[in-house]
This record gives C-alpha cells, structure tokens and sequence, in this order.
C-alpha cells in the first residue's frame, strides 16, 4: 500500500484538530492523538465497516463522502446521514467495545483518517476532561437515530419527507434562517432518507411542486414556500 503523501497527513492533522472531540485541549496534548492518525484510501461504493463488525477504529472524512445505513422497520435501507469532509463516525461501538451498529459505505471515492481504538481509549485516560465532548456527541447520535426511526413508523411519506428537509435547513447555517433554500440530495438519497421508494418520493415532490411549495430545478430541489412546508408536519 502507498504511503500517503504529506499534503494528505497535513490535512487529516487540520480536521482532526478542528474535531469536537478534541477542542479544548492543550496544543500538544491534540498532536499526540492526531500524530497517530492513518490515511486510508476508500473507492465508490466501499463498504467501510458493516453492523456487527468489531469497533476497532473511529474515523475522519478528509475528502468524499460516507453513507451511514441501518434497516428501517418496514425492512429498507434507512439512509441516516451522508458524511462529508470533517465529520467523524464510528465512534460509539470504538467507545463501548461492542459491535457496529450501522453500515458504512463510501458514497465517492475519498480519503479517510483513522484512529484505532487502543490510541483513543489510551488518550481519554491521559484526558479524562475530554469524556463530556464524547457524552455530548454519541448523545446527539442516537437521538437522531430514534428520531428518524419514530418518524418513518409514524408519519406519512409527506411528513417524513417534509421533516428531512426541513430538518438538513436547520443543520445548514448557511439556509437555516432563509425563507428559499436548496436540498442537495438525490431523489433516490431522500427515499433512503425516509423509508420509501423512489418513485412515491418523486410522487410527492412533483405535488409540492405543482402547489408551488418547491421547485425542482435538474438534481437540485427549492424550497420556495417554508412556511407551507412546515405546516405539512403540523397537520400530520
């Protein structure tokens, strides 16, 4: 195997110092877990780790993206997130020692940095103070999980569908406030997303956009009525 390149390693340092697991911490104190990290090279459509895989390593994306799936309960693949440049997964089952508890695949090809367990788990006994960052982040983790798991048992596609959206406008900074705002999805990404097929997500889509809630515009859908879209969850 290739030994990385230095721009590669320089980048996975900068990501992981700018982690949430790591902020807080004493310049030195980030460079001894960081300067551990190894870069690992993933094609399109590599699986990365599946449920019941031994916890062995937690990652960085430093470039591409990664889905994170689990099977819904009406038996399709339920899309939790798709992970780009600086966000971390595979970090609960590296904590607790158990197994995986959702798959992880590469979405592009991409460049990941690793951390195995024996160097985390021996970094938080040198830094015990770090443990509240962690206690947050797997927190947050699985309440989006059950979230999402209670929506698609609950809710009707238009909801659920109405929920994401809404929901990654809210994650998004940059459209969080806006009245307009872009979804950069695939049609096949949202089914994923709420437990349904393509076809009845692209039913629903071109309603909304006869009823002037979205426009779809080629892969990108807009939402131009927020506020009607908000009250499709309301009304459910």
């Amino acid at each position: 195997m290739a030994e990385p390149n230095r721009s590669a390693l320089d980048e996975a340092r900068r990501l992981l110092e700018n982690c949430s697991l790591f902020r807080g911490l004493e310049i030195d104190e980030r460079k001894a877990i960081i300067n551990r990290a190894r870069i690992r090279n993933v094609a399109a459509g590599e699986r990365i780790f599946s449920i019941g895989a031994p916890g062995d390593y937690m990652a960085a994306v430093l470039t591409g993206e990664i889905r994170i799936t689990v099977p819904s309960p009406n038996g399709r693949e339920l899309l939790l997130a798709i992970l780009k440049a600086g966000e971390l997964f595979g970090e609960i089952a590296l904590l607790d020692g158990k197994e995986r508890t959702a798959d992880a695949t590469a979405n592009t090809p991409g460049v990941l940095a690793i951390l195995d367990r024996h160097e985390v788990l021996s970094f938080l006994e040198r830094n015990p103070a770090s443990w509240s960052r962690i206690v947050k982040i797997l927190c947050d983790r699985i309440r989006h999980t059950d979230v999402q798991l209670a929506e698609v048992a609950l809710l009707r596609l238009p909801a659920r569908l109405a929920q994401v959206i809404l929901r990654m406008a809210r994650n998004d900074p940059n459209s969080a406030a806006d009245k307009y705002f872009h979804v950069q999805l695939t049609q096949q990404d949202l089914a994923d997303m709420v437990g349904a097929t393509r076809e009845s997500v692209n039913k629903c889509l071109n309603a909304w956009q006869r009823q002037g809630l979205i426009h779809i515009d080629g892969g990108q859908i807009v939402v131009t009525d927020r506020s009607r879209l908000e009250s499709l969850i309301r009304l459910i």
